[in-house]
């Protein structure tokens, strides 16, 4: 009696532990199921609880037979009960080695817009051919690519022209202005002719530079000089949102201006045209009217770095230098500039006045790395377009070649070349010197960029 109560006591003992095993194998086989087929998550859940309901009833009756029932019953169970486990075993062993997934691997960071803008940038220059890169860096007059004497319409010598030339901007004056749908449709071919989104620029600075008001096509606005002297900032914002919003109507995207000179020496080339002598009160003012210009998508370009109002000398018509030394730039020209980039200045003209004070050496400003890259854009940390004056000007066309020029210029740090003497002749001294090694193709590429961040970053109307 003892040994049979003994041995039911281990096949109860037996049949706990399969109920155990069973019930993890029962789980086991839920994950799988799952896992393998999201449709069948239903069947398998039912078939894996009737399956552990009826071992769990099973056990039970099994323990209730045992007290009345010869042992060969409770055999016959576990017959049946190591066949049900020999088939589960099988299957398992046929799913191979059962791996916990792995956790989704996350995916790359959204990009800013200004990292989109990047990544849209270099993928437009990396496919641009070296021809268009270079002359990309060029703004001259319609006249320059066209060969016609006076340009007053956009139409298949401009396609053609800009077709071989595929130029960064044009720029426009009072004799190429007939009449205002003569204007609108000649800028408007024009951009439809372009391979690249074009500036298309004038000189509108208010007072007597006033290439459109004084064609009879826009508001006549106060010059620097009287705005200056009537003391009120809003004035110089008013001046900007009339100007820019007369050159957006007429499609213009840039303007040559605001003056930021200071008008600092008896005689100044710049009386008139600056806002006073004062750098503070000149620095409210130049950036009010960038801000009137820039609210119409109109560009503001800020000239003329270092600042020429310390001269009576003209670079239109010769050589002009200034005896300022370091300190007195920053202590004045620089507070009105720096003001200038604070505020979000996209583009600074640099003059061809010579300051060997500041330059450390006799050469017009466009040409002194010191000047450009170290200062300006180093240590007053403008990473806007850098643009020349005017190329030529007597300053630079009556002592330089339209080639040499161009390429001191690009090795110093300028951006972008206005209205060489010689375009064609600028323009290949520039790819010369790009094939054989003088100047990177990654200097011509850094300057595209800050360019593109302009045209294709929807600053411009």
């Amino acid at each position: 009696m003892d040994d049979r109560m003994q041995s039911q006591q281990e096949k109860r003992e037996a049949r706990r532990k399969r109920r155990i095993r069973n019930q993890v194998i029962a789980y086991v086989v839920m994950i799988l199921l799952i896992l393998a087929a999201a449709a069948g998550v239903v069947g398998g859940i039912q078939f894996i609880k009737a399956y552990t309901q009826g071992q769990e009833e099973q056990e039970k009756k099994d323990d209730a037979d045992g007290d009345s029932q010869p042992g060969s019953q409770d055999e016959e169970q576990d017959d049946n009960q190591n066949s049900n486990q020999d088939i589960i075993d099988d299957i398992l062993s046929s799913e191979g080695e059962i791996v916990k997934p792995e956790e989704p691997t996350p995916g790359p960071p959204e990009l800013t817009p200004e990292e989109l803008l990047e990544v849209d940038i270099n993928a437009r220059i990396e496919v641009m051919s070296l021809e268009d890169k270079v002359a990309g860096l060029f703004i001259v007059t319609p006249e320059a690519i066209t060969k016609v004497n006076n340009a007053v319409r956009a139409g298949e010598s401009t396609r053609q022209a800009l077709a071989q030339y595929a130029v960064g901007g044009l720029i426009y004056f009072g004799n190429n202005i007939q009449s205002e749908n003569q204007l609108k449709e000649m800028l408007e071919n024009t951009k439809e002719y372009a391979k690249y989104p074009l500036f298309l620029g004038v000189d509108e600075e208010g007072g007597s530079v006033a290439r459109i008001a004084s064609a009879g096509l826009g508001p006549a606005v106060d010059g620097a000089g009287a705005i200056g002297a009537a003391g009120e900032a809003a004035n110089a914002y008013q001046a900007g949102v009339t100007i820019g919003a007369s050159l957006a109507g007429l499609g213009f995207n840039l303007d040559f201006a605001p003056v930021a000179d200071l008008a600092n020496v008896e005689g100044s080339v710049m009386a008139g045209r600056s806002y006073g002598s004062d750098a503070s009160t000149a620095a409210g003012f130049v950036t009010s009217m960038l801000s009137g210009l820039e609210e119409q998508k109109v560009l503001g370009c800020l000239k003329h770095f270092p600042g020429i109002g310390s001269t009576t000398e003209d670079t239109h018509v010769g050589m002009a230098s200034t005896d300022r030394s370091l300190e007195q730039f920053q202590a004045e020209e620089f507070v009105v500039f720096q003001a200038g980039i604070d505020a979000g200045a996209d583009m600074i003209m640099v003059s061809h006045v010579a300051a060997p004070g500041l330059t450390e050496n006799p050469e017009p400003c466009i040409f002194s790395r010191h000047l450009v890259t170290d200062i300006l854009r180093d240590e007053m940390g403008f990473q806007g377009i850098v643009i020349t004056d005017a190329m030529n000007m007597k300053a630079i066309s009556d002592f330089y070649g339209a080639d040499e020029a161009a390429v001191m210029a690009i090795l110093a740090g300028c951006d972008m070349l206005l209205m060489p003497e010689d375009f064609e002749k600028a323009y290949n001294g520039v790819l010369q010197a790009i094939q054989e090694g003088h100047i990177s193709e990654e200097r011509i590429d850094d300057a595209l960029r800050r360019i593109y961040r302009v045209k294709y970053g929807d600053k411009l109307n």
